[in-house]
C-alpha cells in the first residue's frame, strides 16, 4: 500500500512538473473577435510561444503576436489582443488613401481581408523596442491606428502564435 502511495505521489508530482514546465514556454489561447479575418476567426484556438522575444529577441514584419493592450473588457480586465506586426523599430510607417506605406514605399498585403486599410496614420517612425501592430481585417480592428493601442512595447508582448489547434480543419503551424 505504501508503496502505491508514493507511485501516485511520483506520477502526480512529475505531471505538476511537466504542466509549469509547458506554461513557461507556450500558452494555449483563444482568439475573440473578427479583427484577425480572414486568417483567424472568433473562438479559433491557438498557442502562443512566450520565450520568442526574450532577451535579444525582437519581432519581425509579419509576426502574429498576442499582447496585453490598455483596453478595458467588461469586468475591468485588460484586453489581450491578437495582431499582425507590421512596422519594426526604425521603421517608417504611414495610412493615407486606403493603403499602408513602410519605409515610404506600399506595402504589398495580400493576407488582408478587404485590401484596403481605413484611417489615416501620419508618417512616424516607430522607437526603439516598440512595434506597430494592426489586424488583418482593417476595416474592423481596433489596433495600432488608434490612440487607445498606439504602439505595442516589447513587453507588453504575451508571445508569438505558432500554431492553430481549432478549428481542426485549420489544425496546423502558422
Amino acid at each position: 500500500m505504501k508503496r502505491e502511495v508514493v507511485e501516485v505521489i511520483k506520477t502526480i508530482a512529475t505531471a505538476a512538473i511537466g504542466a509549469l514546465i509547458i506554461i513557461q514556454f507556450v500558452i494555449p489561447t483563444t482568439v475573440f473577435g473578427n479583427s484577425m479575418e480572414p486568417n483567424f476567426s472568433d473562438r479559433d484556438y491557438v498557442v502562443l510561444v512566450r520565450q520568442a522575444y526574450y532577451g535579444d529577441k525582437s519581432p519581425e514584419r509579419g509576426d502574429i503576436v498576442v499582447f496585453q493592450s490598455h483596453l478595458k473588457e467588461a469586468n475591468g480586465a485588460e484586453k489581450k489582443l491578437i495582431k499582425r506586426v507590421i512596422a519594426v523599430e526604425g521603421d517608417r510607417i504611414a495610412v493615407k488613401d486606403g493603403k499602408v506605406y513602410l519605409n515610404g514605399k506600399v506595402l504589398e498585403e495580400d493576407y488582408t481581408k478587404d485590401g484596403i486599410t481605413s484611417g489615416e496614420v501620419k508618417s512616424v517612425t516607430v522607437p526603439k523596442g516598440m512595434v506597430f501592430c494592426m489586424g488583418d481585417n482593417r476595416l474592423n480592428s481596433t489596433d495600432s491606428r488608434h490612440r487607445e493601442v498606439g504602439m505595442v512595447d516589447k513587453s507588453q508582448l504575451l508571445g508569438k502564435v505558432v500554431f492553430r489547434l481549432l478549428p481542426i480543419g485549420e489544425f496546423g503551424r502558422v
